[in-house]
């Protein structure tokens, strides 16, 4: 059984440290959002058949990788029997589908599975292999930044000594619950997490190769909103630190799902060196931000990011009965970025 995973609060507040796309991603849409969903786990309940949809659709292509990955020197399997392998295996997993949803459905997954494999199976992007003879596949990343939420709890007397008498230019700010500021002060940094679905060669390039399921028509438009994109910017910062290399961007292979057929087209979205460190830097200011918004207990709405927000039904009601209209609309379910699939 496999360990739980920490929280990524800081205990005793709503201060988080660690940080993924998804919660960022609230962050900057909405913090009123952010709330919902980060600090009280509420998720749509429509959500749930699209992320077991994602889920054992990036599954299976994940064990097509890693078997074709065993060619050399190890079992050869061909393009063919693994297929045959990673069929079987979605078929036994998903059955029963507990679903009814004619797009996202069982039918339509496995026919996704087959035909993207089959369409793919001479392409020109190639699984990066780690040092440790492993495929670059769905891979969790952790990094640390140098620095972190400027709260800390109450001190005893002798860490409070201890920063009385260091070397280091030390601001102290004692705050009226008893908690302090200290900026100055190394304690817990703020961490970047993320989990890439896999990391390939193209023409002599490292990309990070990101799979997108749609209900909708794929075409430009599509891939515009990925540039700029939270998520893009954090997964190429992702595939440098685990690489130590210049990962050029994230390639998006998009998956369009209607009740009769499943359509593919590939997206590139680039990164320059100046736009990671403009991106890192506004992540200070969102990170300030958080902390400042957890040390009120304030989560304001953005009014002007409600249209297609799964929270519109609620937040346009009077505040005296949301949460009623929360729990009947919604259900519990906590993200945790520090989850390790």
């Amino acid at each position: 059984m496999s360990e739980e995973a920490p929280s990524p609060f800081l205990e005793g507040t709503n201060i988080q440290y660690a940080w993924d796309s998804t919660s960022l991603g609230y962050l900057k849409q909405c913090p009123r959002k952010y709330y919902y969903t980060m600090i009280e786990g509420w998720r749509g309940k429509g959500e749930a058949v699209t992320l077991k949809w994602g889920q054992e659709y990036h599954h299976s292509l994940e064990y097509y990788y890693k078997l074709m990955a065993m060619r050399e020197p190890h079992t050869p399997f061909t393009h063919d029997e693994a297929l045959r392998i990673v069929v079987m295996d979605a078929l036994l997993r998903t059955y029963p589908w507990p679903f009814e949803d004619r797009n996202w459905s069982r039918e339509n997954l496995i026919r996704s599975i087959v035909w993207y494999l089959d369409e793919h199976e001479h392409d020109a992007c190639k699984t990066v292999m780690l040092a440790n003879g492993k495929p670059a596949v769905e891979l969790s990343f952790q990094m640390q930044l140098d620095f972190g939420p400027s709260w800390r709890p109450r001190p005893n007397v002798a860490e409070l000594e201890a920063m009385l008498n260091s070397e280091e230019d030390v601001a102290i700010t004692v705050n009226p619950d008893g908690s302090i500021s200290a900026e100055g002060v190394t304690g817990q940094p703020y961490i970047l997490c993320g989990h890439l679905d896999r990391v390939v060669d193209f023409g002599g390039h490292p990309f990070v190769m990101d799979h997108k399921s749609t209900k909708s028509t794929v075409s430009a438009d599509f891939f515009a909103r990925f540039d700029p994109d939270n998520q893009m910017s954090l997964y190429t910062i992702g595939g440098q630190v685990i690489f130590d290399t210049p990962i050029r961007g994230v390639i998006i292979d998009a998956a369009q799902i209607a009740v009769g057929f499943t359509r593919f087209t590939r997206g590139f979205v680039y990164r320059t060196h100046g736009q990671l460190e403009e991106w890192l830097g506004d992540l200070r200011f969102w990170l300030a931000q958080a902390e400042n918004m957890a040390m009120a207990n304030y989560w304001p709405m953005n009014d002007k990011a409600c249209f297609l927000c799964n929270f519109k039904s609620v937040c346009s009601k009077d505040p005296s009965v949301r949460q009623r209209f929360l729990e009947a609309d919604f259900r519990r379910e906590q993200w945790n970025p520090l989850k390790v699939r």
